[in-house]
């Protein structure tokens, strides 16, 4: 791995292990077992790697969330979506976590930020409109820009939510798990009669993937 490709992996580690405020670039450094000097040469500033980061977590977003080229996602397919879901927070766990004030420092990324939540909207209402054309769900033109919405919402606000009931809390995995489930119960309403025995076997599977510790 190139040096700065492992900067941005320790980072991230760092980050999301102690929380994005506690961590510089010399423990970075530190971290990786080189000097602060090696660093800058890939890096101006510990921003600058934030950036590199979010680049990273909008590929994702792009590539996890673009729908198949068959205009129908079946269910099997479905649980390939909530699974990027689940990687996406727990791998940029920091970044949900401290969301406004990462973003109220940096103009440029909250710009890019704001770009990544657009294409993220319309990747979402057709992923939703892929999931009615497969016979999973069925919601109308009307309530579908709205549905796409909320479930942006929990999932964008899942880790926030639970620090702020608790600030000491630990972010899990399946805590993580459990914010899966809710865009699940979300979808539910909207489940086809024919199908929601099976719904019912992937909120099990879910559901015990929330109660495993580590």
């Amino acid at each position: 791995m190139k040096t700065r490709d492992r900067i941005i992996h320790s980072a991230t580690e760092l980050f999301n292990d102690q929380g994005e405020r506690n961590i510089t670039t010399n423990h970075i450094a530190a971290h990786l077992g080189i000097s602060p000097g090696n660093l800058y040469y890939h890096f101006r500033n510990k921003e600058d790697i934030i950036h590199s980061i979010f680049d990273q977590y909008a590929r994702h977003l792009s590539e996890s969330f673009t729908p198949a080229r068959s205009k129908e996602i079946k269910l099997d397919e479905l649980m390939g979506y909530l699974d990027a879901i689940f990687y996406l927070m727990w791998q940029f766990r920091f970044f949900y976590a401290n969301l406004p004030d990462i973003l109220s420092r940096d103009e440029l990324l909250q710009q890019k930020y704001l770009k990544a939540q657009e294409q993220l909207r319309s990747a979402v209402e057709a992923l939703l409109k892929s999931l009615r054309e497969g016979g999973i769900i069925a919601v109308s033109d009307q309530d579908l820009p709205d549905l796409g919405q909320t479930i942006k919402m929990v999932v964008t606000c899942w880790i926030p939510f639970q620090i702020a009931q608790a600030p000491h809390t630990r972010i899990t995995k399946p805590l993580l798990y459990q914010g899966v489930l809710r865009v699940l119960f979300l979808l539910r309403p909207y489940v086809q009669p024919q199908i929601s025995e099976q719904i019912q076997q992937l909120e099990q599977h879910y559901r015990q993937l929330a109660q495993i510790e580590g």
